[in-house]
């Protein structure tokens, strides 16, 4: 996991609020029905100004840690802030020190081996510490790349 220095990005898309807890069980999980939601043909259409062909999750408000709620923005980058189509949020991530981590292979299975990663750096004490204020995960046509605020 290296160090980086990320920029500043404004994402417009779906929000839900959850726990890591919650997504453990299928009945609970309120994280599928966001990304399939959010990866619909023409769901983001008729928002302008977009930056790239990229899909975008934004995990911030976070409770306290990896064990409380937060909430979860998946959408794309645009240039400034739109009139907002019905249903759907934007939120700045603000630019930050960040550990790069990065998810390569068939999806979803290595994006989570790339979160537990994440999740036994903050159990086990690595420095640095993570911030908990916003994480971000760029997904491309390689995979994703996961940027974790310390």
């Amino acid at each position: 996991m290296d160090v980086i220095e990320r920029a500043e990005l404004i994402v417009v898309g779906f929000a839900v609020r959850t726990t890591n807890a919650d997504e453990m069980d299928p009945a609970r999980a309120r994280l599928p029905a966001l990304w399939h939601r959010a990866g619909a043909p023409g769901a983001f259409a008729h928002v302008p100004g977009r930056v790239d062909e990229n899909l975008y999750a934004v995990l911030t408000d976070y409770e306290s840690d990896h064990n409380g709620a937060y909430t979860q923005i998946v959408g794309i980058g645009v240039r400034t802030v739109p009139r907002l189509p019905e249903g759907m949020v934007a939120v700045r991530v603000p630019a930050a020190k960040a550990l790069l981590v990065e998810a390569r292979g068939q999806l979803p299975q290595a994006l989570v081996e790339a979160w537990q990663r994440v999740w036994q750096h903050t159990e086990a004490g690595g420095a640095p510490a993570r911030a908990f204020t916003t994480d971000l995960e760029v997904h491309h046509r390689d995979g994703a790349d996961l940027y974790i605020a310390v």
